[in-house]
């Protein structure tokens, strides 16, 4: 058994490892279709429905993300460069996550694809009609949006 010592050597350095880790980075896409309705996606590794998105992988830009994962997770195509909405803090994963919320003005909507694990359905909403468990954080940046809701810097 290791000592009082030793134990708290390692607490001690566990901590100042979660200090210096740096931030993740989300991006997310919003594209809202002719009739008004807003793309979202269910998870099958997380209840809700959300804005399409995920990690920015390192070396690429967040808007580049932000379309990639519209594409893969929907098969609907950015034609227009992504236009960021807003930076939001997201404490929910581990105090240090950072979710960049982006516009697809234009895009096309190519083959849908199958459901995975990953992605289990998504679909088009009218803003005034999510579906049932559409995430708070859903919810707040399109009433921010569209509706004149005071704006908030967390997720």
């Amino acid at each position: 058994m290791a000592s009082r010592s030793v134990r708290m050597r390692r607490a001690l350095i566990a901590r100042a490892v979660r200090a210096l880790r740096g931030m993740t980075l989300g991006a997310r896409a919003l594209a809202i279709d002719e009739a008004d309705r807003v793309m979202l996606v269910r998870h099958g590794y997380e209840p809700g429905w959300h804005f399409p998105g995920g990690s920015v992988e390192i070396g690429e830009l967040a808007e580049a993300a932000a379309a990639r994962e519209l594409l893969e997770e929907t098969g609907v195509v950015a034609e227009s460069q992504p236009r960021l909405l807003g930076l939001f803090f997201n404490p929910a994963f581990g105090g240090r996550d950072h979710v960049a919320l982006f516009r697809i003005e234009r895009f096309s909507l190519g083959p849908k694809p199958a459901s995975s694990r990953e992605i289990v359905e998504s679909g088009w909403f009218a803003r005034d009609d999510l579906p049932d468990g559409a995430t708070p954080a859903t919810r707040r940046r399109l009433a921010e949006l569209f509706d004149g809701a005071e704006p908030t810097g967390w997720w």
